[in-house]
Formats: structure tokens, C-alpha cells, sequence
């Protein structure tokens, strides 16, 4: 093979180099990215960062409610209270439940903020509660939707719920 067969190195001059690669032109057609003043709309706060005396009558409450209806369970007053935890008698904030037929729950916040620590206790008609047991122990983050799933499912395990 000769020199002469190589083919010629491109340089600027000639038309090989002078058209645009695939990715230039891919690049070139892109949009212009959002100038950095236009930024998205802020998140709306999440409904567990409302104040505790807002988010447990507000939500809490009532969505306990539905969900205990839905579960085909009795219908049941449930307030908000702060005085003694059961069988402790320390003070805390209290969810304060009673079924029809008498049973009672108590769902006990140690402190006034939904992330403290909670415990429940539960009693069958004419009975006084002997037991507190820890509630949600090992959550990182507490929800509306945990606290309501987990505290129903608590009462179903009782059989208080539905036609067991």
C-alpha cells in the first residue's frame, strides 16, 4: 500500500469538517433550559405538620371516625383530652374512645406533638384498663394514615370491629 491510497486527514478547510456532529446539532435543537428565577410552586405542608391541638381534632379525629364506620365497626364518640395515662397516671394528651356496648381505647401521646412517644390502652365494657401497651414504636415518621390504619387494626385484633 502507497501513501497516496490513505485517504487525506480532515481538516477545517474541508466540508467534513466543517458540518455539525449528531450530538452538536441534538444539542443545538434542545430547549433552553427555565431561566433559575422561575422555580416550582412550594409543597403544601404536609397534614402532620399542623399543630397537634389543630391536627387531632381537625384530622385525626374525624378520620378515625370514618374509617372505623367503614370498617363495619360500631359508631363511637372519640374526643381529645389531656389528664393521667391510664394504669400510670402520668400526665399526656389523650384520644379517648368509646365504642357502643362501652369498650374503651385510649391512644396517649407523652407529649403535645404526634411524633412523641404513644402508647394504648384498651378496656372491655364495666372494666377499667390494666394494661398499657407502646403504639407505633418503631415508625421513623408518623402520618394521619399510620396513626388511623394501625390504631383500627389494633381494634379489629380485639374483635370490636366488624363481624369478626
Amino acid at each position: 500500500m502507497t501513501d497516496s491510497a490513505k485517504p487525506a486527514p480532515a481538516d477545517a478547510t474541508t466540508p467534513e469538517a466543517k458540518q455539525p456532529s449528531a450530538a452538536k446539532a441534538a444539542v443545538d435543537k434542545a430547549p433552553a433550559a427555565k431561566p433559575a428565577a422561575e422555580k416550582p410552586a412550594p409543597k403544601p405542608p404536609a397534614p402532620e405538620d399542623q399543630p397537634f391541638a389543630t391536627f387531632v381534632p381537625g384530622l385525626l379525629i374525624p378520620a378515625l371516625q370514618k374509617e372505623i364506620s367503614a370498617y363495619g365497626g360500631p359508631s363511637c364518640s372519640i374526643s381529645l383530652e389531656q389528664g393521667p395515662m391510664p394504669v400510670v397516671g402520668s400526665p399526656c394528651w389523650m384520644v379517648v374512645g368509646q365504642l357502643e356496648g362501652g369498650r374503651r381505647f385510649w391512644l396517649c401521646f407523652t407529649q403535645e406533638a404526634i411524633s412523641s412517644a404513644k402508647t394504648i390502652a384498651l378496656a372491655e365494657t364495666g372494666a377499667e384498663p390494666s394494661l398499657l401497651e407502646s403504639f407505633l414504636i418503631d415508625e421513623k415518621k408518623t402520618t394521619l394514615a399510620l396513626l388511623v390504619s394501625r390504631l383500627v387494626q389494633r381494634l379489629n385484633g380485639q374483635k370490636w370491629l366488624g363481624a369478626n
